[in-house]
């Protein structure tokens, strides 16, 4: 089961988004010539990863470079969490609520205590309306949280906005 929904969400971080391309690396040339050239040799920059590339993304706010870069990372790494994670977020700014939670559900089924999708997805609940939902992640946070943390107190806070604003 878990496999399949690997699979589904991470058809969904692919589906209708086009792949961003991938620069090649700089290539040293090699020459049978065993003279010293007076051409520098070109140094070699790893470009960051699928993963990095996605949590720069993020963090710039460019949401669909976020989904194709996420997704990528996926497909190199079905099984991170944060990943997952990141694509939820990115999903849900975008507005695709499903494609959030489905998301969120893969990572907390990779990591059943991993604090930033209990948030999340109590946040992404929250946005559609969902309080009782919101808190059962919130109740697990705080079991998770056993002295606080960041990811309980935000959640808590907007479950507090949530039921003094209906």
């Amino acid at each position: 089961m878990l496999h399949q929904i690997r699979g589904l969400a991470a058809a969904l971080a692919v589906a209708s988004v086009a792949f961003a391309p991938v620069a090649a690396g700089a290539m040293g040339s090699s020459s049978d010539d065993s003279s010293s050239s007076s051409k520098p040799e070109k140094s070699v920059v790893k470009e960051p990863g699928f993963y990095e590339r996605g949590v720069a993304a993020v963090e710039a706010q460019d949401w669909s470079n976020a989904i194709v870069y996420m997704g990528k990372a996926i497909n190199a790494d079905p099984d991170n969490a944060d990943a997952y994670n990141y694509l939820g977020y990115a999903r849900r700014k975008s507005g695709d609520y499903q494609g959030a939670l489905d998301a969120y559900k893969v990572a907390l089924d990779l990591n059943p205590e991993h604090k930033g999708a209990h948030e999340y997805i109590g946040q992404a609940h929250l946005e559609m309306g969902n309080v009782a939902e919101a808190e059962k992640h919130l109740a697990a946070l705080d079991s998770i949280c056993t002295f606080g943390c960041a990811e309980y107190t935000s959640l808590k806070d907007a479950v507090s906005r949530a039921k003094g604003s209906s």
